[in-house]
C-alpha cells in the first residue's frame, strides 16, 4: 500500500469516526457507526446510525450515494453486520452495491458478526481492509465493546468537588460547588450516556429528577441502587419514564414492590454483599437491559463501592478552585494500607469549564479494549 493510500484511508476513517459520534446516547444496544463513500478522492455520500431501529450507517450512505457508489471505496469504523436484527444486514447490501473496496476500522466483537461481515464482502470479490485506526475505533465504541465482552456497561464516575476533594458540607449541602459552565457540561455528559445512576441516599437527600437540561439530547435511563427499597413512591426520579431500582434480595419482604411499581419503578432484586446490593450483579442486569454506558453520579458511598469493586472504567471530575476543609470526601470509605497500594488513574484530558478544571481519566490498570 502506498503512503498516499494509507494517509487517505486514515483521513476518511477519522471522518467516519466523527460521524459515528453523532449517534452518541441514541443507538444502544447498537454500536456507534459512521460511513463515508469515496470515489476519485471525492466524498460521494456519508451516513451514520442515528438511533436504535433506524437505518445503519452503511445503508444510509448507500441510499444517498445511489449509482455513485459503483466502484467507490467505503470507509466504516465497525465491521458491517451480517445478521438480521431490527434492520437487514449491511454486508450483503454493500456487496450488491458494486462498491470496489471496503475499509473497516475494527472487526465487530459481537459473536453474531465477528468476522462474518468481512467474509461476506471478500467472498463477493470486494477488496476489504481491516484495522485502520483500530484503537480510535475501539475507543469510540468502548461502551459497546465492554457490554459485548464483559456483559456489563462502561461505567463513568462523575463528580463535582472542591480542590481538597470534598463533595458536600458535613450536613450534606452541595448545591453548588462548581460553576454553571461545569453543570451544563455535566448535562451534556448525561445525554451521552444510556443510564445515570445514584444511590438511595442521594434520592432521599436531594430528590433529583436526573433528566437532561440545558442541552439537546435524550434523558438517560435513571437507576437507583437501593438495597432496602427506601425510595419514596413520590420521588422525582420515578416521574415521567420512571426508573430502574436495584434492590437487595432481602427487600422483597418490605412490602413496597407494588407501590413503587405503580409509581414507575422497574425493580430488580439482587444478591447482597456486605449488606448492600452486589454491584457486579447489578452491572450484569444493566448489560442485559442493553445499556452500553452508565454515568455514576452518586455520592461518596456509591462512588467508593464502585472503586472498591473495580467497576469504574472512566472518570469525569469537575474540580472547583475552592477549599472546604471539613466536609464529605468523595472516597471517604476507601482505606489504602500503604502508598504502593494507591489506586491510580491515567489522565486523558484536562481542560477548563468556567472557573473549574475538568479532568477525564481511566484506571491505570485498565485492560486494552
Amino acid at each position: 500500500m502506498s503512503l498516499k493510500q494509507r494517509r487517505d484511508d486514515e483521513y476518511y476513517m477519522r471522518r467516519a469516526i466523527s460521524l459515528a459520534r453523532r449517534g452518541t446516547g441514541q443507538t444502544s444496544p447498537n454500536p456507534l457507526v459512521g460511513c463515508v463513500i469515496v470515489k476519485e478522492d471525492t466524498i460521494v455520500a456519508e451516513g451514520y446510525h442515528r438511533s436504535y431501529g433506524m437505518p445503519h450507517a452503511e445503508v444510509e450512505a448507500l441510499q444517498r450515494a445511489g449509482d455513485g457508489a459503483k466502484g467507490a471505496t467505503v470507509y466504516v469504523n465497525l465491521e458491517p453486520c451480517a445478521h438480521f436484527g431490527k434492520t437487514p444486514p449491511c454486508a450483503p447490501q454493500l456487496a450488491r452495491s458494486k462498491v470496489s473496496r471496503v475499509v473497516i476500522g475494527m472487526v465487530d466483537p459481537n459473536a453474531v458478526v465477528n468476522g462474518k461481515g468481512v467474509e461476506i464482502l471478500r467472498s463477493n470479490q470486494l477488496i476489504t481492509e481491516t484495522g485502520v485506526l483500530e484503537d480510535e475505533c475501539k475507543w469510540v465504541n468502548r461502551g459497546f465493546i465492554r457490554r459485548v465482552r464483559d456483559q456489563r456497561p462502561w461505567f463513568t464516575l462523575k463528580s463535582a468537588s472542591t480542590i481538597d476533594g470534598q463533595i458536600a458540607l458535613p450536613n450534606g449541602e452541595s448545591q453548588w460547588i462548581t460553576s454553571e459552565e461545569s453543570r451544563n457540561k455535566a448535562h451534556l455528559l448525561r445525554a451521552e450516556h444510556d443510564g445515570i445512576m445514584v444511590g438511595v441516599g442521594t434520592v432521599l437527600r436531594d430528590d433529583p429528577s436526573l433528566t437532561v437540561r440545558h442541552t439537546v439530547g435524550r434523558s438517560p435511563i435513571r437507576i437507583v441502587v437501593d438495597t432496602m427499597l427506601r425510595t419514596p413512591a413520590d420521588a422525582a426520579i420515578l416521574r415521567g419514564d420512571g426508573a430502574i431500582i436495584l434492590a437487595g434480595i432481602s427487600a422483597q419482604k418490605m412490602g413496597k414492590h407494588d407501590q413503587l411499581s405503580k409509581a414507575g419503578a422497574e425493580i430488580y432484586y439482587l444478591p447482597e454483599k456486605n449488606n448492600r446490593v452486589d454491584l457486579r450483579s447489578a452491572a450484569i442486569i444493566l448489560g442485559e437491559r442493553g445499556l452500553n454506558s452508565v454515568l455514576v453520579e452518586g455520592g461518596a458511598t456509591l462512588a467508593s463501592a464502585f472503586i472498591q469493586e473495580k467497576l469504574i472504567d472512566g472518570l469525569s471530575l469537575f474540580i472547583a478552585p475552592t477549599i472546604m476543609g471539613q466536609g464529605i470526601s468523595l472516597f471517604k470509605e476507601i482505606v489504602v494500607p500503604s502508598l504502593d497500594k494507591l489506586i491510580r488513574f491515567r489522565v486523558l484530558n484536562m481542560s477548563r469549564t468556567g472557573r473549574d478544571i475538568w479532568i477525564e481519566g481511566v484506571p491505570e490498570c485498565s485492560p486494552d479494549l
